[in-house]
């Protein structure tokens, strides 16, 4: 599972009840927003889950949780390459055999932004680091969870005309997603799963686009090849953007055999 939580000390309530829910073995955290000293740990043990993050304080930061007996094993909570590591940005660990990453990649804010060039920079160094994970750690499979910033195609967005000349969609951006799928040799599980279907998990929280639906698909959960054939369901769960206080995206579910 993955879900960019917009503050995890915010959405803690919601997070708790999404673990009772569904009581995923795996869940990736983007933007928790959270110091060393302030993560929940307490709270997300008590749910059963043990949880190896990475904090940026007020900004960013990410963490894996995972469902317990499972351990996490040969943490790493940086991205070789990162151009703005204090960012916070990539948590990786094994999980009974499979790499697990959790991925919030910089938004990039406008095409003659700065921001832009960074974004590019990490996405550069995601795919070297993906391609590198399979013989670094011994891990039989890969998963990339997370909040990427991009809609892979037209099909991923409702309000093209909204994004014009803006990023999320620029050809650069989407070129950089296409290279990461193929230096770490990965599939997009919902695309693969839903080849023609629209599905959102990202809608502004103004102008009633959630009950609009327009919205995005930025999140995303990239699974190895070698795990191809283990995809069963994936889907996302728009009642976790209801509700109070709901973060703007919604959480996205993989079903994964991989034993």
């Amino acid at each position: 599972m993955s879900w960019n939580v917009n503050s995890l000390r915010a959405r803690l309530p919601r997070v708790l009840e999404l673990l009772a829910a569904h009581q995923p073995d795996v869940v990736a955290l983007q933007e928790t927003k959270c110091s060393a000293d302030n993560f929940p740990h307490e709270e997300i043990e008590h749910s059963g889950y043990t949880a190896i993050h990475h904090s940026g304080g007020q900004w960013a930061g990410v963490a894996l949780l995972v469902r317990e007996p499972l351990q996490a094993q040969a943490p790493l909570t940086r991205l070789p390459g990162d151009p703005v590591p204090a960012e916070a940005r990539w948590c990786e660990a094994t999980v009974a055999g499979t790499r697990f990453v959790s991925v919030y990649v910089p938004n990039g804010r406008s095409l003659e932004s700065p921001e832009y060039r960074r974004k590019l920079a990490f996405m550069a160094a995601a795919a070297k680091r993906a391609a590198a994970i399979r013989s670094e750690t011994g891990a039989r499979g890969l998963v990339l969870g997370g909040d990427f910033n991009v809609a892979p195609a037209d099909l991923d967005l409702r309000d093209h005309a909204a994004y014009v000349g803006a990023t999320h969609v620029s050809e650069p951006e989407r070129l950089a997603l296409t290279e990461l799928l193929e230096q770490g040799s990965l599939v997009d599980a919902f695309r693969h799963l839903h080849p023609g279907e629209e599905q959102f998990t990202w809608w502004d929280y103004r102008a009633g686009s959630f009950h609009k639906n327009i919205g995005m698909r930025i999140d995303l959960a990239l699974v190895g090849s070698e795990l191809q054939g283990g995809l069963m369901a994936c889907g996302i769960d728009r009642d976790f953007r209801k509700g109070f206080k709901p973060s703007d995206h919604a959480p996205l579910l993989v079903w994964l055999g991989v034993g």
